[in-house]
């Protein structure tokens, strides 16, 4: 276990220094390279910092006004017949716009549930096989300037609905 933890700990440090050695054999100017991609990279996180913003006060709200469990509550007569725990929907509904939301509901649930419960176990199968699809989507568009995105969010948003489903079904013959 201790020559994971070494290798861990060191492999950063040697991949920075293997690139800096590769610089100076091809006689690159490495330092002015990294102030470089690091002024672009400023510009970068300028330009999507308002989306940002927008996306974490969306998150905000949607949690604390009560909107959520409303929404839970409206669609529980669909999930009950498919079979779907209700208390895996609060992140099923959070999980496309926010990964930072998602993993403390997800934390919340494996806290109230347990690792190893079968709720427990949807829950991490679910965080494991969506993506944060608003959040990727207005990140990615945003910095190349993408305006229409309609098919694009519907292929992602079909592909999570996939995953969830997968997770649920998955879990009820594996457990």
């Amino acid at each position: 276990m201790n020559i994971i933890n070494y290798i861990s700990s060191a492999a950063i440090p040697v991949i920075i220094l293997l690139i800096v050695i590769y610089g100076v054999m091809e006689k690159n100017k490495v330092f002015d390279n990294f102030v470089e991609g690091a002024t672009e990279g400023i510009g970068i996180v300028l330009k999507i910092f308002p989306t940002l913003i927008g996306i974490f006060l969306a998150v905000g709200a949607i949690r604390s006004s009560g909107i959520l469990d409303l929404i839970i509550k409206a669609i529980s007569p669909i999930t009950s017949f498919f079979g779907i725990p209700s208390e895996i929907m609060p992140l099923a509904l959070v999980r496309p716009i926010s990964g930072s939301a998602s993993t403390a509901v997800a934390t919340d649930i494996m806290t109230t549930f347990g690792v190893d419960s079968k709720i427990g176990l949807i829950a991490s199968t679910i965080m494991g096989s969506t993506e944060t699809t608003f959040y990727t989507i207005a990140i990615y568009t945003s910095c190349v300037g993408i305006k229409k995105i309609r098919f694009v969010l519907i292929a992602a948003l079909i592909a999570d609905f996939v995953g969830m489903a997968f997770s649920v079904i998955l879990w009820r013959f594996l457990s």
